[in-house]
């Protein structure tokens, strides 16, 4: 698991910490010499590429974003609907199929609309005009004198025309000039109103909503025997015994990758368990010391990099306060098993993947089995979970390697339980050390270092395959090699350079260049640690300053959208200055502007201790958002409280649990997570500014949500945990 030696590739970039522009397409090239164009229109720029007008007078929209749960797709629709002038109704969206739809790479880091949507807008827009004219050179008129309305062009005379009549005389196969100017937020009809989610419906009438439903003709199913940890050999197995087993299909080895195919999903399972119980391995290399995992990382091999630095004179007398803070390995926790449905018919192979980036894994499904991209069809179809990247590539290679054996019948894999938890690729454990000094009530010193495994290891590495069966063939491949992301996006580092007015400061991120655990993209990357630790560090200088958490953290801020959500979620929670807690009940506040350039949140909590069991519980949380301009206010708020519930799902339970003979995190019980029962209740206030750009927010709450647990906790009981999660023990530990 090791990463290999970083190298440096001139055309990589970074989105949301995710490197994308690798394999790229003669159009993104040549794009590269004209003028840049906003959202992805830049890499992506024929009209046609994003929409389509039917002789129904109905829109086609293509996006290479993709639907999590996030509810994004329908926020695209209503931009796509609102530019064209068209009811939502007449909008079929298409999501990202390597076939239809433009490359927009991963489906991450809160970027969606802010990247397809400003695409749609703007292209959207262009169509309009471009239909406008052509009814204008109809009618005779000037364009400037004919109103649109659900998709019909009227003048003044009274003539009209629908989109469905002009659709045979529309050429979209031409470059957008992003020139024509969408509408003024006055105008808007659909944009910013809460409308029914397109992607419910099959989902709570039991239609075939993910991937995890799709049923084939002739469907196999698929299953895999994992070794007992990383880097281990397979040497034997008896593989006549299980190919005499009913319904067995085929049996699959290349070199410690083994598989079976069979013709039912309870044969397969059967089948990869006699094939587990018989196989021998030699074992790969042992895991770190769980009780001295954070003292281990930190000693491995870093590659270090200062991400902000600010000089200063540090008065006399100033109160110096430090603090070290930990983050665990944490798991995505998808409630569905990762799964993946392939097909190797006439020499092309087709995979329905619930892949975050469908032209990244295209690439690198690709590279693994030695044919070209345009042999491949990847298609994406919703994955009943996400949070990042989990299994979701992985199993996409396992049932394309299991579809050779299948003589042309698609073959669908669903891992099990433990597959997900023992093999997917975690949230990197990460260790913050925080130093500051205060002096009349102000910060004048701030040092902050970090240290984390790469948050990047995705599929469409240039240097390297990051797909799990990959590493185990006969002939293997190697990961990537871990990278620094570019700020202020960046990985790691992701809010790690604090929003607050500081007169002297300096940030360092310590990327660790090896991998002794699998790790990759979890929801915030490493927001959800920084935020934890510069906000809990923030209520440290409050109080050796001796100043209210609030009012400190309004003295250290210039931004007056930063203001106003603090002071929007004091409101709305009641908060009183130098407010205290009683010992076994208390509240706190965490504030972020996710990846400083994204949606300002703040949220306050309220924490309930039982001393005893040494159990904490959230019962109440408050939050204000700026979002910039709001798509749909009911998929905001779905986010921001749903972001919420991870965070305190995360803070209070979730750490993967492993000593050195392997990962121990197998099942809910060795992994649990927050019920519906204690999830928190929540009030949520929105702070629409429709003359702003939409900002990403998907990942916005996460991070001011631990912290504000755990400021809560200190306010309560005079203790603070500076190590997540908020275990028993730990509460215990800290309350003894």
């Amino acid at each position: 698991m090791n990463a290999p030696r970083l190298t440096r590739r001139d055309f990589t970039a970074g989105l949301g910490g995710i490197v994308l522009s690798f394999n790229l397409s003669p159009q993104l090239a040549s794009a590269q010499d004209k003028p840049r164009l906003p959202g992805s229109l830049d890499t992506n720029r024929m009209l046609d590429a994003w929409l389509r007008i039917g002789a129904d007078g109905k829109v086609t929209v293509f996006t290479g974003k993709v639907e999590l749960g996030q509810g994004v797709i329908t926020a695209l629709a209503q931009i796509a609907a609102e530019e064209l002038d068209v009811p939502l109704a007449h909008v079929t969206m298409v999501p990202a199929d390597t076939s239809r739809t433009p490359n927009e790479g991963q489906t991450a880091g809160s970027q969606s609309v802010e990247n397809s949507g400003t695409a749609l807008r703007l292209a959207g827009a262009e169509v309009r005009a471009i239909l406008v004219e052509l009814a204008a050179k109809r009618f005779g008129v000037g364009a400037d004198t004919l109103k649109v309305s659900d998709g019909i062009i009227t003048a003044a005379d009274g003539r009209k025309v629908n989109y469905g009549e002009l659709a045979g005389e529309v050429d979209l196969k031409r470059e957008a000039t992003a020139q024509v100017k969408p509408k003024p937020a006055s105008q808007y009809r659909i944009v910013g109103k809460a409308v029914e989610r397109l992607d419910i419906p099959a989902k709570m009438t039991g239609g075939v909503a993910f991937v995890q439903d799709l049923r084939l003709p002739g469907l196999l199913h698929g299953r895999v025997a994992r070794p007992p940890r990383y880097g281990s050999r397979l040497d034997a197995f008896d593989e006549a015994k299980v190919k005499a087993m009913p319904g067995v299909v085929a049996v699959v080895r290349d070199g410690s990758f083994l598989g079976v195919v069979a013709r039912r999903e309870e044969q397969a399972i059967k089948a990869a368990a006699a094939l587990a119980a018989s196989a021998k391995w030699t074992a790969g290399p042992e895991l770190p010391d769980p009780a001295r995992v954070y003292e281990q990382l930190t000693a491995l091999k870093t590659q270090d990099k200062v991400i902000s630095e600010k000089q200063a004179p540090v008065p006399d007398g100033a109160k110096v306060v430090e603090a070290t803070y930990h983050r665990p390995y944490q798991a995505h926790a998808a409630i569905a098993p990762s799964c993946a449905v392939a097909q190797l018919q006439d020499g092309k192979l087709t995979v329905w993947t619930h892949s975050q980036g469908v032209y990244p894994l295209r690439g690198t499904l690709a590279k693994v089995l030695k044919t070209p991209p345009a042999g491949i069809r990847c298609i994406h179809m919703e994955g009943a979970g996400c949070y990042g990247h989990n299994g979701a590539d992985d199993v996409a290679l396992d049932a394309a390697l299991l579809a050779r054996a299948a003589d042309g019948r698609p073959v669908r894999v669903q891992w099990m339980r433990a597959d997900e938890f023992m093999w997917e690729p975690y949230g990197p454990a990460m260790t913050m050390q925080a130093r500051g000094a205060v002096a009349n009530g102000r910060i004048v010193d701030w040092s902050y270092d970090v240290w984390s495994q790469s948050h990047n290891m995705r599929p469409g590495d240039p240097d390297g395959v990051n797909l799990l069966a990959s590493w185990y063939m006969a002939e293997p491949h190697e990961p990537g090699p871990a990278r620094q992301a570019a700020q202020p996006n960046g990985a790691g580092d992701r809010n790690a350079i604090p929003r607050y007015d500081l007169p002297r400061h300096k940030v360092t991120h310590h990327l660790i260049m090896e991998n002794p655990i699998r790790t990759s993209a979890l929801r915030t990357l490493g927001a959800y640690a920084n935020v934890f630790a510069i906000e809990s560090f923030m209520d440290e200088l409050a109080a050796a300053a001796g100043v209210d958490p609030i009012e400190f953290r309004l003295a250290h801020s210039k931004d007056p959208r930063e203001r106003a959500v603090i002071e929007a979620v004091a409101k709305a929670a009641n908060w009183k200055s130098g407010e205290k807690g009683d010992g076994s009940r208390g509240r706190g506040i965490g504030y972020a502007k996710y990846k400083t350039t994204a949606t300002y949140t703040a949220v306050i909590v309220e924490v309930a201790i039982d001393r005893a069991s040494g159990t904490v519980k959230v019962p109440r949380a408050w939050t204000a958002v700026d979002s910039g301009l709001i798509v749909n206010p009911d998929g905001l708020t779905n986010q921001i409280e749903g972001g919420i519930v991870q965070s305190t799902s995360w803070t209070l339970y979730e750490h993967v649990r492993f000593d050195k003979t392997g990962i121990q995190s197998r099942d809910w019980r060795s992994y649990p997570i927050l019920s519906i029962a204690d999830a928190p209740k929540i009030e949520t206030v929105l702070i629409n500014r429709p003359t702003e750009r939409a900002l990403g927010a998907g990942e916005a709450s996460q991070g001011p949500a631990v912290a504000a647990i755990a400021n809560a906790f200190a306010a309560a009981t005079g203790k603070r945990i500076r190590e997540l999660p908020f275990t028993p023990e730990r509460v215990k530990a800290a309350l003894a």
